[in-house]
């Protein structure tokens, strides 16, 4: 399977990227691409493309990964809603052990005051 991606370029905390067309199987830094579509900076928000080799791409079956869809979609290549940035994590479940706990801690607070008044008046 053939991807579009980012393949990182740039100095350390400057980063840029090329948008290249790579086999899913190779891995991001390794510097092996069948085509560049363009770059895109972060930091400056730059961002250039070659629409016409994106479309050829993705008509010829080429996935674009989740930040290179959402540049499509930005530049106007792909029509579409962007994807999110990060995915829902599974729902978190309530502790029920805690919610009965609570009050028979509080009816123990009061139940010790109780009794510390008892000796009190014992005394």
């Amino acid at each position: 399977m053939v991807r579009i991606r980012l393949f990182r370029v740039g100095k350390k905390n400057q980063p840029a990227y090329k948008i290249v067309v790579t086999p899913k199987e190779n891995p991001p830094q390794g510097g092996r691409f069948l085509d560049r579509l363009g770059h895109y900076n972060p930091v400056t928000k730059e961002c250039k493309i070659d629409a016409e080799k994106a479309k050829k791409w993705l008509d010829d079956g080429a996935q674009p990964s989740d930040t290179v869809y959402n540049l499509f979609v930005k530049e106007g290549i792909i029509e579409g809603e962007k994807r999110p940035k990060h995915k829902k994590g599974a729902p978190k479940k309530e502790n029920k052990k805690e919610d009965k706990e609570t009050p028979d801690k509080e009816e123990d607070k009061e139940e010790s005051e109780d009794k510390k008044e008892e000796d009190k008046e014992k005394k």
